[in-house]
């Protein structure tokens, strides 16, 4: 994807029930409520599941990431994630 290029224009990078993991560590900006700003919302490699998927200033996706260690559903954005399996598996 081009820097210039909107990502709403392509399909979401991940479906929901999707098994991700997140590529840095992940903190509050703010929006989190309940915790302070921050505040480490996953660590570096955590693995949740997508759980839905919005918009951010109609320019790009959130992923709502469940993260089973935490009990946090925290927004993502898909440079913040990597696909640990595909959510349908192909057999040959």
């Amino acid at each position: 994807m081009q820097p210039d290029e909107l990502e709403l224009n392509l399909p979401p990078y991940f479906e929901i029930g999707e098994k991700v993991r997140t590529r840095k560590l992940i903190r509050n900006d703010g929006t989190f409520p309940g915790q302070e700003i921050g505040a480490t919302l996953a660590k570096k490699g955590e693995v949740g599941y997508v759980i839905s998927v919005g918009t951010f200033l109609q320019s790009s996706y959130i992923y709502a990431v469940h993260f089973l260690h935490t009990g946090f559903v925290v927004g993502c954005r898909r440079k913040e994630l990597e696909q640990v399996e595909p959510i349908y598996s192909q057999e040959s």
